[in-house]
């Protein structure tokens, strides 16, 4: 495929590892040679839903993608809900997944059915992308509202993985692998699990285990010096775990910031350095901090950050254009920034502030408390509504519960009513879904 300025992909020389595949490793030229396989078989559309669970698999599909100047979507979850909402707007698109999705109205293939007739390759040849061609739609989770389409161009993606991978010690710390537990359809996950191993010449586990014993499995299968790819909600878990892990060299983690005292047990426990991510999918990628040294966030090299109308804006480096940032900070020189939460978190309860975020860290802080979440009242304006959570926490009373959380914080804002539940409703990433947790209060409401 030629184009103007062409970038290739990957990294690795033909007989380097790329990926370890159900057990097997998959060598750079072996991709090649299922891109090649797979992109004969995609159909003539201008999109498609890559909705593979598989790192390898995704990874395989949205190369054979671009090889055909097919656009990736990427809806804010899985669920058949998310995708069929999308149809009309991408008429012309199908979908490709691991397995038959139930209820899916897009025209579905399946992998491993595309893939069948391995013996008749065509024969591999280096992949070539156009800096400039679009390549992917990826959405907001919702968690603030609908979801919004952002469309990345291969060039925008690559920078981005370039200045992510200077920023964190991947270099210095010469590494050869990594785990990731996040799914690839969400800008983070498609840059750490994709794009990280493709620039960087890594191996990437193809799977991707969520319960702590499988992600210490996985990362012990994959060669020295190792990185682990996470989000708060699996560090949690891993952290409460009891496990002994295999070296990890240091893990990154991204979705939601990370309290300090998380970061600590869990480079305590884990015998490794937390380093986190900041960004969005409107921005990628821009800043990262090694939580328990500094709570400061340094921005990557040519990024920048100013303010206009006394609103946050970043620029520079892989952003085509200034970018506003939804959450409010604190610049504290040229590179470095305080993250103190978003306009749209922020409380007013009878004469008093609050955010949501600090609330939320307060009661996942509480020992005993696996997951939980602060919702805010109807009508942020009107002072004498109190807020809802909700609480996982098997084995600690409601009460339990109120006496830690009014250790920490203010009277004005102890949840009433606090409800204890079973599970919260996370997407992948581990993200929650305003509608979705409206929906459960309501279900709740019902049954009382």
């Amino acid at each position: 495929m030629s184009s103007p300025n062409p970038s290739s992909l990957p990294v690795h020389h033909p007989q380097q590892i790329l990926a370890w595949h159900h057990g097997s490793p998959v060598t750079a030229e072996g991709f090649l040679q299922d891109v090649a396989t797979l992109a004969e078989k995609l159909p003539d559309a201008g999109h498609l839903f890559n909705l593979c669970d598989d790192h390898y698999h995704f990874m395989v599909s949205f190369a054979a993608a671009m090889s055909r100047k097919q656009i990736t979507l990427m809806p804010p979850n899985n669920t058949a809900g998310a995708v069929n909402e999308m149809l009309s707007d991408y008429l012309d698109s199908y979908c490709l997944s691991d397995k038959p999705l139930s209820h899916i109205l897009a025209n579905q293939l399946i992998f491993a059915d595309l893939m069948e007739h391995r013996d008749a390759h065509p024969a591999p040849l280096p992949l070539q992308v156009s800096r400039e061609q679009q390549v992917a739609l990826l959405f907001t989770s919702g968690s603030t509202g609908k979801p919004k389409a952002n469309l990345k161009r291969w060039g925008e993606l690559q920078a981005e993985a370039a200045s992510a991978l200077r920023h964190f010690p991947f270099q210095a710390h010469a590494i050869a692998s990594l785990v990731a537990t996040v799914p690839a359809q969400h800008m983070y996950g498609l840059a750490t699990s994709v794009l990280f191993p493709w620039q960087g010449g890594m191996t990437v586990y193809a799977g991707r285990p969520l319960f702590p014993a499988d992600i210490a499995e996985a990362l012990a299968s994959l060669p020295a010096p190792r990185v682990l790819i996470t989000t708060p909600l699996h560090l949690r878990a891993c952290v409460g775990a009891g496990l002994e892990w295999p070296a990890i060299d240091f893990v990154i983690s991204a979705t939601a910031p990370l309290s300090r005292e998380l970061a600590l047990e869990a480079e305590q426990r884990m015998d490794t350095e937390i380093h986190e991510i900041y960004g969005s999918t409107e921005t990628g990628s821009i800043a990262g901090r090694r939580t328990v040294a500094d709570q400061a966030w340094q921005l990557y090299q040519g990024i920048v950050i100013d303010r206009r109308n006394a609103q946050a804006v970043v620029s520079g480096n892989h952003l085509p254009q200034p970018v506003p940032l939804n959450d409010r900070i604190a610049i504290l020189s040229e590179r470095r920034f305080l993250l103190l939460g978003r306009d749209s978190d922020m409380l007013k309860i009878a004469g008093k502030r609050a955010s949501l975020g600090d609330l939320n860290h307060k009661l996942l802080d509480i020992p005993g408390v696996i997951d939980g979440v602060f919702l805010p009242p109807d009508n942020r304006q009107n002072g004498r509504q109190r807020l809802t959570a909700l609480a996982v926490a098997p084995g600690l009373t409601r009460q339990q519960i109120l006496n830690e959380l009014a250790r920490s914080i203010d009277a004005a804002f102890l949840p009433r009513p606090l409800h204890l539940i079973d599970s919260l409703p996370r997407n992948s990433t581990g993200k929650l879904s305003h509608a979705q947790l409206l929906s459960l209060l309501e279900q709740m409401a019902e049954k009382r």
